[in-house]
């Protein structure tokens, strides 16, 4: 397997030298890149221009928040009407109760929105504006918190219900809900969950969502249907493109990127250890797998075989990247 080593970054962003904090960043569109920090401040950074801009503040910093981007370019054009437009949804993964809140709203979920100032009565005027959403109703169900745990979102995805887009998260014990983007209610649609983990994409080519599979660890590509969910969606397929010896643990989840017409790029992110005999021990090292993959149709024979059509999978080549002092985070 070949190393890679990166080129010198185009953007150095940091907390101050005195606050050991995290920074978040979530794909954007149209190569941008929306980053947050622990104060709930964001900025949005465009690559190809390399400009950075800061945007309106959250109602309430995230502390694991994970994002879904919902396109709607014609409300966009449109500035006639006071239709929400383009969105991007920032949602706490693991919320805290909110078993006595009277408020419809929670700042634990928010929607980054492309509309019009509704005090402004300019046409040619729209701004991004971030809006509170309500929660999904297990947050204020007290059945769900008897424990010390709080459950967790574990899979994530957009999808359209009936013509209108819709988000679609699973929690672990507690089941499925979707968020319709346009009206902002939320409806159980199960107490099964996707049998996904992590975020799953939707790929128009197969009319098929990809994700991670929800088996243990390692978790592998895999292919379902979500267009009925009236029942739980079973995969499709699931394939393994790297192998893994035993002695090799995977450190955190692994990241997919789309990258369109069936081909993605799978991450995963491991632990070495190797020896240094210019040191005294051994040297801890970060290391980042990357593996091109492509799903094709295969159409079996129908002499020989059922003549319906199944996917494979084709894994191209793998690099890797390794580093002493600092991880890879997110990939997109």
């Amino acid at each position: 397997m070949e190393r890679i080593r990166l080129p010198r970054p185009i953007l150095k962003f940091r907390p101050a030298l005195n606050e050991a904090c995290r920074i978040d960043c979530f794909p954007f569109v149209d190569h941008k890149m929306f980053w947050v920090d622990h104060l709930g401040r964001p900025f949005l950074f465009e690559a190809e221009t390399r400009l950075m801009d800061m945007l309106p503040c959250l109602h309430k910093p995230k502390s694991m928040p994970f994002s879904v981007f919902v396109p709607n370019a014609d409300a966009d054009n449109d500035y006639e009407h006071h239709r929400p437009g383009s969105s991007l949804f920032v949602m706490e993964r693991i919320p805290k109760p909110e078993v006595n809140s009277s408020t419809q709203w929670s700042d634990q979920f928010e929607a980054f929105v492309y509309c019009k100032h509704k005090r402004t009565s300019t046409n040619f005027s729209k701004t991004w504006q971030w809006q509170l959403l309500p929660p999904p109703p297990y947050v204020r169900e007290p059945k769900y918190w008897h424990s010390c745990s709080r459950p967790e979102i574990s899979s994530y995805t957009s999808l359209t219900v009936n013509g209108d887009p819709h988000i679609c998260i699973s929690i672990d014990g507690v089941g499925t809900y979707c968020l319709n983007t346009a009206s902002h209610t939320w409806i159980k649609v199960g107490n099964w969950t996707l049998p996904f983990h992590g975020r799953v994409e939707y790929v128009p080519e197969f009319n098929l969502w990809f994700g991670f599979s929800s088996d243990e660890s390692p978790h592998y590509l895999a292919a379902s249907n979500l267009s009925a969910m009236d029942s739980q969606p079973q995969l499709v397929g699931r394939w393994e493109e790297l192998y893994l010896p035993e002695d090799l643990k995977e450190c955190k989840n692994p990241q997919l990127v789309n990258l369109g017409s069936g081909r993605f790029c799978i991450t995963r992110f491991f632990h070495s250890r190797s020896h240094n005999s210019d040191s005294r021990g051994d040297v801890d090292q970060n290391v980042a797998v990357f593996t091109g993959v492509e799903v094709k149709p295969c159409f079996q024979d129908a002499n020989g075989g059922s003549g319906k059509v199944e996917l494979q999978m084709i894994p191209h080549k793998s690099l890797f990247h390794k580093s002493n002092h600092t991880t890879i985070d997110a990939v997109f």
